[in-house]
């Protein structure tokens, strides 16, 4: 009798696991997930909003340097990718109330996304080999937060996708995993400054009441060094000590294992030339980029700057980088580069550094995820 009632009770916790879930609101549940499988308790999730609530861009257009000059401010931080000569640019704010856009470079899939929660900027592919089957998935917002960070969700089997790295945590494809593809987080003026005949999203997107909002702040003053995340998403008693819950980290990963740079310790020293693991890194800091969850208008937002992470090998020699006003030089040739890798002045001009796969976040979402990352400085 014992062994039939445990069997039954596995059961009947199985069809009701969506009990687990927390949903303080009492947010419709309106999902065909099979949370039956899942890599996580799912008592981890917050369900805070109703799926399909953001309005998501697919496959939206874009405008040249000329406009996007004229339409954005030249400060403004965007989420910048290149493939295959062809650059993109992804403007934090407007992503702020979108959270993620369905799109294609040169060929490939990718999603650019943004977490304004925890300031998570990651860009995916959106081809995903799984189980020996291929998919080209398109994403949406779920409506559920984990460490408050935001969950999506594909179209397909509606799996439930962690936005901070990109993981499947609960349904059809739970355990898969989307690549990152290779992005940097700079200003406006800096990424046409590289990529002339880029293109910056348009601020066109159809959704008229989201439209009149792009250029305001909906998170006044939240990322101050001294604040806490919103504790409705964010028990406070689980915020690492070991950095300010607010401090904004770049990480990097060898092998399963991390490391994450603190921007205030990035900015101090302007360059830093490291190696992780069996990973050689350089990472380089620039004023002129502000915060996106700064003042209510963003033109008036804090210098936050930006700060961005290379493979320092060219040609097989390992470079070593010092800062001069807002170049950055190589040790070995006495060349010169800009704040994206791009050599623009000496021997290797014309070179371009190989970006380090990352991303950017606060410090204490990433490190509820990975509380065993090296902080770099401690």
């Amino acid at each position: 009798m014992k062994f039939i009632f445990t069997v039954i009770s596995c059961i009947v916790l199985s069809i009701s696991g969506t009990a687990q879930i927390q949903n303080p609101r009492n947010v419709v549940y309106d999902w065909k997930t099979d949370t039956t499988k899942h890599t996580i308790y799912l008592s981890e999730m917050i369900l805070v909003a109703t799926k399909g609530l953001f309005p998501i861009i697919d496959y939206p257009k874009f405008v040249s340097m000329e406009k996007g000059m004229e339409g954005f401010f030249e400060h403004e931080p965007v989420i910048s990718v290149e493939i295959g000569g062809l650059a993109k640019a992804y403007p934090l704010n407007m992503l702020t109330f979108h959270e993620m856009a369905n799109d294609t470079l040169a060929g490939i899939p990718i999603l650019p996304t943004y977490c304004p929660l925890c300031n998570s900027g990651v860009v995916f592919n959106r081809r995903l080999n799984f189980e020996g089957k291929e998919y080209t998935l398109e994403f949406e917002v779920s409506g559920f937060l984990r460490n408050s960070n935001m969950v999506m969700f594909d179209r397909l089997t509606e799996t439930w996708w962690q936005q901070l790295m990109g993981y499947a945590i609960v349904g059809e494809s739970a355990g898969a995993e989307l690549n990152i593809i290779p992005s940097l987080i700079i200003s406006v003026q800096e990424f046409f400054k590289r990529y002339p005949d880029g293109q910056i999203l348009s601020k066109e997107t159809g959704y008229d009441k989201t439209m009149e909002r792009y250029g305001t702040n909906p998170y006044v003053h939240y990322d101050s060094i001294s604040k806490n995340p919103y504790s409705r998403f964010f028990d406070e008693k689980n915020v690492d000590g070991r950095l300010p819950a607010m401090e904004r980290i770049i990480d990097i990963q060898d092998d399963g294992e991390y490391k994450v740079y603190p921007f205030t310790a990035i900015a101090e020293e302007g360059v830093i030339n490291d190696q992780f693991k069996s990973k050689h890194v350089v990472l380089f800091y620039q004023s002129g980029t502000v915060s996106n969850m700064d003042d209510k208008e963003l033109s008036n937002s804090k210098d936050v700057g930006s700060v961005t992470i290379f493979d320092p090998h060219v040609n097989g020699q390992l470079l070593t980088f010092t800062k001069k006003k807002t170049k950055f030089i190589d040790g070995q040739t006495g060349s010169y580069w800009d704040i994206t890798g791009h050599c623009i002045k000496g021997k290797l001009k014309g070179e371009q550094l190989m970006i380090e796969p990352h991303s950017n976040h606060f410090a204490f979402s990433w490190l509820a995820f990975f509380p065993d990352s090296e902080i770099y400085g401690q």
